[in-house]
């Protein structure tokens, strides 16, 4: 079964104290009630780039441009008891939009400090990718959900080099 191919955005802000990121809490959907990544699928047609774009000018009302857009890495989601959910994510990181970001139907966006990101209302999996990619790191990340569909049974994560560098 092939997997999705999904995008993830993440916006970068600096702060009195330290950096934030944009993150949202997930209102319908896969991941329900979780805080997320700005982000979804792409569309046939689409790059990666394009699609993170659009994912986030429908997700947070901000416009993104894709030359703004900072390549961070890819993470291969599998879901070994759900295959049909496994998802190979780009994802990008940006510290440059125009807009405030706001409520959609589907997010509610709220800035976290990086040092201190919402790991127990997110997937498992993200702190062991997210922080590394924020700080500079360009990594390809797999990551085993365990049967439960919630755990992280295996990570594995190798150097990344963007195709279109």
């Amino acid at each position: 079964m092939t997997a999705a191919h999904v995008t993830l955005c993440f916006l970068l802000r600096d702060a009195a104290d330290g950096e934030h990121v944009l993150l949202g809490t997930k209102k319908t959907g896969f991941g329900r009630g979780k805080v997320v990544g700005v982000g979804g699928h792409v569309e046939a047609g689409e790059t990666a780039s394009e699609a993170a774009c659009r994912e986030v000018m429908e997700e947070i009302n901000v416009v993104v441009q894709a030359k703004d857009l900072i390549p961070a890495g890819t993470v291969d989601f599998v879901f070994p008891a759900k295959p049909e959910w496994n998802m190979a994510t780009t994802v990008f990181l940006t510290r440059e939009w125009d807009g405030e970001p706001s409520e959609s139907d589907e997010i509610a966006p709220a800035w976290f400090p990086v040092a201190q990101l919402p790991v127990n209302r997110m997937w498992a999996d993200a702190e062991h990718w997210l922080p590394a990619m924020i700080s500079g790191q360009r990594i390809a990340v797999t990551v085993a959900l365990a049967a439960d569909n919630e755990n992280v049974a295996d990570v594995y994560t190798v150097a990344w080099v963007d195709p279109e560098s």
